[in-house]
């Protein structure tokens, strides 16, 4: 588990790089949950969501012999779009492998910041089988989506930022995939207020690390039939220790919980989010009694939605 000392580095090394987004609240909200709530928008960052921290934090750690050998990842878009932005200020431009199912807007988001597409199978052995022929082929440097330190330090300034602003949170509830913003989330918050709790949320039809907790062991999943594109990938072998040592709970959400909650936030607080960070307001709704008279801080992990195809 990574040192806050190295989170609180990350968060001036990156600073010239990303956004400090801002955190925004709504009476109307707070209403309905019975809570108070407070919304860190990565919605609002540069590349459209959180990852720009992670891959910035990756990207500036490589040597130049290592951007020389060039850099490959797999991403369902976000992190590929983050990268490839990061890795384009470097004079690099990094082959991202994408299945062919992700939504167009994270398609042209990577290629607007300078990525090269490699197409796979909607599945994780498709993406691992492809990152490994191109890294046998070109011998280029993998900035893996959550199996990296620095991602990981990277994705938990996010939280450094949120309890700077609001110091007396009782809970904070992040999205769950790879694990990448969840352990780095751990890492920030339990080291600046051990007596904070800290959730996962993961979409029911992809559960992967709620199964993990429980049977104590990485499970994989299935199928990955969720409307939450950026929650598709298998929990990492690298952030499922830290997960599973320290997260407080993980709640499975359902398709049709966190579509309302998507079209709450858009109605309500009139910005734009995607289905995968609406699934924390979701889990707040469906666990209400948990929340219940508390403090909230809930990461809005992205907004890169793609409008020709909304879920209403």
């Amino acid at each position: 588990m990574p040192y806050l000392k190295e989170i609180r580095e990350a968060s001036t090394r990156i600073a010239p790089f990303i956004h400090n987004t801002p955190v925004l609240t709504n009476s109307s909200l707070n209403k309905l949950t019975d809570c108070e709530l407070y919304f860190k928008c990565e919605n609002f960052q540069r590349s459209g969501s959180f990852k720009i921290r992670g891959a910035t934090n990756s990207v500036l750690q490589l040597s130049s012999q290592q951007l020389d050998r060039g850099i490959v990842t797999a991403s369902s878009g976000n992190h590929g779009a983050a990268l490839s932005m990061a890795a384009s200020r470097m004079g690099v431009s990094p082959k991202v492998v994408m299945p062919k199912n992700t939504p167009l807007v994270k398609v042209n988001n990577v290629r607007r910041n300078g990525g090269k597409i490699i197409w796979c199978e909607p599945n994780q052995a498709s993406r691992d089988n492809s990152i490994k022929d191109i890294l046998k082929e070109t011998n280029s440097v993998l900035v893996h989506p959550y199996n990296n330190m620095h991602i990981i330090v990277g994705q938990g300034t996010v939280t450094i930022e949120l309890l700077e602003e609001c110091k007396d949170l009782d809970i904070i509830v992040s999205p769950v995939s790879g694990g990448g913003l969840l352990s780095g989330t751990l890492c920030s918050a339990k080291k600046i207020n051990e007596k904070i709790k800290v959730y996962g949320a993961e979409p029911i039809e992809a559960d992967d690390a709620y199964r993990s907790i429980l049977k104590g062991e990485i499970q994989t999943n299935d199928t990955t039939n969720t409307i939450c594109d950026g929650l598709r990938a298998q929990i990492g072998t690298m952030t499922f220790p830290i997960i599973k040592d320290h997260v407080d709970g993980i709640f499975t959400i359902k398709e049709e919980e966190i579509i309302y909650s998507m079209r709450l936030i858009w109605e309500t607080m009139k910005i734009i989010v995607e289905p995968s960070c609406a699934i924390t307001l979701a889990a707040v709704i469906k666990e209400k009694n948990i929340f219940k008279g508390k403090k909230v801080g809930l990461i809005l992990s992205g907004g890169n939605v793609d409008l020709d195809n909304l879920p209403w």
